[in-house]
C-alpha cells in the first residue's frame, strides 16, 4: 500500500469588491444618458403634439364664429328697423347717418368691427371710422400692455408658425385692412347681400384670426345691405394660452417625475453593472489579490441573476486556479520521486563494474522510466479531461448494454485468477451521455475490482433505474477499503494497493478521472464496505449514479 499527499498551496489574500467612490459617482454614464435620452424625447414629442391643439383651436373658432353670427343678426334686425327710410314696400333703403351712428353704439361695448354695406354694395358705416374736418380718422386698437406672459405667447406663436411650415401649411387668405375696402373685397359680404349668411376665417400678418360673418339686413323680405361683424382671435389666443400653459405646468411635473425615475432606473441598473465590471476588471488585472464579486442577491431580477452568475463564475474560476496550483503541486511530487530514483541508479550504474548488479539498476531503470511513462500518459489525460467533457456532444447511452460489453472484453483476465463477473440490468437504462469517458469509468472501476479481487472471487455488476437516475454498482470481495479512507480515494495521486502488487503499476489517477467524469454528466460517485451478518467487510461496493437528461 502507498499513497502520496498533495501540498497545499499558498492562501490568497481576499480583498474588497467594492470599487472606488469617484469611479462610480463621476460622470454620468452612456447608459444613463441612454435612459434619460429615450423617457425625455418620447416626452417631449407627447407634449409638443399636445402643445399643438389644433382640434381645439377650431371647436373655439366655430363656437366664436356662432357667437359673432348670433350678435351679427341681432345688429342687423336693429340697423333694419332703426335705420331704414321710405314710406312704401320696395323703396325702403338705409339711411347712411343713421345707421352710422346705430352701428357705432351697437358694437361699441361688443369689441368688434361693424361694417354696413347698401344693396350696392357700397360702404356707408364703419364702427372705426370718424368723420371730421381733416377728413376720415380710422381707429385703431392698441395692442394691450406686456405682461409676463408675452413672452410665452411669442414663443407659442412662434411654434405654430413652425409646425405649420413643416406638418400643416396655412391654407387661410391673408386679412388686408383697406378702409376703401366695397363688398367685392368680401365673399361672405357678397353671399350676405345675395340673403344668405356666410363666415370666413383670415389671418393678418402678425398672424393672428380674423374672423367675420356677413349677415344680411333685410325688410320684410327685401334686402337692403349687409353686415359684417370682425373681431380677432385675441379670445382665442388668451385661451389658448390657458390650455397651453395648464399644459406646461403638467408637462413641468411630468419632466421631473421623468428625470427621477429614470435616475432612479439608470441607478438601479447602471450603478450595479459599473460595480460589476470594476470587480471584473480588478480580477483580471490584479493577480495578487482575489477579489470577490458583489452580491446582489437580494435582487430578483436579471442584475441580481447576472451579478450571481457572475459570482459564481469567479468563484469557479478561483477554484479551477487553486484546482491548477494543486495538480501542478502534486505532478512536481508525484514526478519527482520516480526521478529521484532513477538518477540514483544511473549515478549508481556508473560506478559499478559487477555485470549482475549493474542488471538489476538497468531494471530499476527500466520500472522508473514506465513508471514515468504511465504518470506523463494519465496526467496528460487527466489535464485534457476538462476541455473534453466541454466540447464532446451528448448522445444516448445505454448503461445496461455497457457494462455487458465491458464483461465480455473483461472476461479473459478475469478467467485468469479465476474470478466471475455477473451482470444484472434491469429496466430503461438510457441516459444522455458521453459514451467513451463513461466506459473508462467503468473499466477503472472493473480494474480496481479485478485487483482487489481474491482467486475464486465475484465480481457483480448491477444497474437499476431509480427515479429519474440510473444507478449503477460495482461489488467485489475484497478486504474493503480502510475505515475512514472512503472519500480520500478519489483523491488525485492517492494510491491504496493490494500488498503482493508490484509499486508504481498504478499512477493513482484513475478514480479521480472517474470522478471528474461522473461529476461532469451531473451525477455521484460514492465508495463503502460491503458487510456481513457478523459484521466482518465482505467486500467493496462503489455506486455510480447518474441523471436521466435528454
Amino acid at each position: 500500500m502507498a499513497w502520496a499527499t498533495a501540498t497545499a498551496p499558498p492562501r490568497r489574500r481576499v480583498a474588497t469588491d467594492r470599487p472606488r467612490f469617484n469611479r462610480l459617482s463621476g460622470a454620468i454614464s452612456p447608459l444613463t444618458r441612454r435612459i434619460l435620452a429615450v423617457n425625455l424625447v418620447a416626452l417631449f414629442f407627447l407634449v409638443a403634439g399636445m402643445l399643438y391643439l389644433d382640434e381645439h383651436r377650431r371647436g373655439l373658432i366655430d363656437e366664436e364664429l356662432l357667437s359673432l353670427r348670433g350678435q351679427a343678426n341681432l345688429f342687423a334686425a336693429a340697423v333694419a328697423e332703426g335705420a331704414t327710410v321710405g314710406d312704401t314696400p320696395g323703396s325702403e333703403h338705409l339711411n347712411p347717418l343713421l345707421a352710422q351712428q346705430m352701428v357705432r353704439r351697437l358694437v361699441q361695448a361688443s369689441g368688434t368691427r361693424a361694417r354696413l354695406y347698401d344693396e350696392k354694395g357700397r360702404s356707408i358705416a364703419d364702427s372705426l371710422l370718424f368723420k371730421g374736418p381733416a377728413g376720415v380718422v380710422e381707429a385703431e386698437e392698441l395692442p394691450p400692455p406686456a405682461d409676463k406672459r408675452q413672452r410665452l405667447r411669442d414663443f407659442l406663436a412662434e411654434y405654430d408658425r413652425l409646425i405649420q411650415r413643416l406638418w400643416a401649411p396655412d391654407p387661410l387668405p391673408v386679412y388686408v385692412d383697406n378702409p376703401a375696402a366695397s363688398a367685392k373685397d368680401f365673399p361672405e359680404v357678397q353671399s350676405a347681400l345675395a340673403g344668405t349668411a356666410d363666415s370666413q376665417v383670415r389671418r393678418d400678418p402678425n398672424s393672428s384670426l380674423i374672423l367675420s360673418v356677413a349677415v344680411p339686413v333685410q325688410r320684410y323680405t327685401q334686402v337692403i345691405g349687409a353686415l359684417m361683424l370682425t373681431r380677432d382671435s385675441a379670445p382665442i389666443d388668451a385661451a389658448m394660452v390657458r390650455v397651453r400653459l395648464d399644459i406646461l405646468k403638467w408637462f413641468a411635473i411630468a419632466l421631473g417625475l421623468t428625470i427621477l425615475l429614470s435616475l432612479y432606473l439608470a441607478w438601479t441598473i447602471a450603478y450595479p453593472i459599473r460595480r460589476l465590471a470594476a470587480a471584473a476588471e480588478r480580477v483580471r488585472r490584479d493577480r495578487q489579490g482575489r477579489y470577490s464579486i458583489p452580491d446582489f442577491s437580494n435582487r430578483s431580477d436579471e442584475i441580481g441573476r447576472l451579478g450571481a452568475a457572475l459570482k459564481e463564475m469567479t468563484e469557479a474560476l478561483w477554484l479551477r486556479m487553486d484546482a491548477i496550483e494543486r495538480f501542478a503541486a502534486d505532478v512536481a511530487h508525484e514526478i519527482k520521486n520516480p526521478l529521484t530514483s532513477l538518477r540514483s541508479a544511473v549515478e549508481t550504474a556508473a560506478r559499478i563494474n559487477d555485470p549482475e548488479r549493474r542488471q538489476k539498476l538497468m531494471n530499476i531503470i527500466q520500472e522508473d522510466v514506465g513508471r514515468l511513462d504511465r504518470l506523463i500518459t494519465d496526467i496528460s489525460d487527466a489535464s485534457r479531461l476538462d476541455a473534453e467533457l466541454s466540447r464532446a456532444k451528448s448522445e444516448p447511452v445505454d448503461i445496461g448494454k455497457m457494462l455487458k460489453a465491458l464483461v465480455d472484453v473483461t472476461e479473459t483476465a478475469a478467467a485468469e485468477r479465476d474470478i466471475r463477473l455477473l451482470v444484472e440490468a434491469t429496466g430503461n437504462l438510457t441516459i444522455g451521455g458521453i459514451e467513451g469517458r463513461l466506459v473508462q469509468v467503468f473499466r477503472n472501476l472493473i480494474a480496481n475490482a479485478l485487483s482487489f479481487s481474491p482467486r475464486g472471487g465475484t465480481i457483480r455488476l448491477k444497474a437499476f433505474r431509480e427515479g429519474r437516475a440510473v444507478v449503477a454498482e460495482v461489488l467485489d470481495e475484497g478486504p474493503g477499503i480502510p475505515e475512514g479512507r472512503e472519500g480520500e480515494i478519489f483523491q488525485r495521486f492517492y494510491s491504496l494497493r493490494p500488498s503482493e502488487e508490484k509499486f508504481g503499476v498504478h499512477s493513482g489517477l484513475g478514480l479521480s478521472i472517474s470522478k471528474q467524469i461522473v461529476e461532469a454528466h451531473g451525477g455521484s460517485i460514492a465508495a463503502m464496505n460491503r458487510c456481513r451478518s457478523n459484521g466482518d467487510i465482505a467486500g467493496a461496493c462503489f455506486t455510480v449514479r447518474l441523471p436521466v437528461t435528454p
